[in-house]
């Protein structure tokens, strides 16, 4: 049983569809996949959240959501707001671990970034991370500023005695800048752990068999892929 902790460099980082990928590639594989997603805000119970995109885009996956909040904040401020109930690390952690039992692997996808608090307590997915043992998938931008968050995320992931395992983008322009390109080489080095993957912007728009070729390319073999960071990196530089 395998448990992974996703986690952003901030929002709209492509976390979900990165997530989605990473379960499309295990659940094709014939693994029993799960995704776990403690906390889903700025969205209404009569909405489609972060995990429908999952289902669809990945297909026959274990989705779990514990928390819905309406206000597009954080966990603990969303739950302030509207006055629910707000979720503690050790429910999160017994949720994946139920889910654990029965599947091959689970990620856990969190809200935002690693120290976004779940309650008034200051409460974060990296408490999760650290009471499950799980290693920490950092999923980040491609352009300038995303060195430093980067950094930032992995430097207090060791901090709290956190592996992070890798680094992926999640989502790469179709037109890469120079800070794009330079990154390849330097993200890595911010995360302290190697690049496991880039996926292409505008992934979540794809049918599911196209997604699916994609995060086969974009995602590296200890996922069940096929992406290679210096091949990538020579035909980006080539293209550009």
């Amino acid at each position: 049983m395998t448990m992974l902790v996703m986690t952003g460099t901030g929002t709209g980082v492509g976390k979900t569809i990165t997530t989605a990928a990473i379960a499309a590639l295990a659940a094709d594989g014939g693994q029993r996949v799960a995704v776990l997603k403690p906390a889903q805000t700025g969205v209404r119970p009569d909405e489609p959240g972060d995990l429908a995109d999952v289902r669809r885009l990945a297909g026959d996956v274990t989705t779990l959501e514990l928390r819905r909040y309406p206000d597009p904040l954080s966990p603990e401020a969303a739950a302030r707001r509207s006055g629910l109930p707000t979720l503690d690390p050790g429910e999160i952690a017994r949720a994946a671990a139920d889910l654990d039992t029965g599947h091959d692997l689970t990620l856990i996808e969190g809200a935002g970034g690693l120290l976004v608090r779940f309650d008034a307590t200051g409460a974060s997915l990296a408490d999760v991370a650290w009471s499950l043992g799980s290693l920490v998938i950092i999923v980040a931008e491609a352009g300038l500023g995303t060195l430093n968050a980067t950094a930032l995320t992995a430097e207090v992931a060791t901090k709290r005695g956190l592996t992070v395992a890798g680094v992926i983008i999640g989502a790469w322009p179709a037109e890469p800048d120079l800070a794009a390109l330079s990154n390849l080489e330097d993200l890595p080095v911010a995360a302290g752990a190697p690049l496991l993957g880039v996926l292409p912007a505008g992934l979540g728009e794809t049918s599911r068999d196209e997604f699916l070729t994609a995060a086969r390319g974009g995602l590296s073999p200890w996922f069940g892929g096929e992406f290679d960071p210096e091949l990538f990196a020579g035909c980006a530089s080539a293209g550009k």
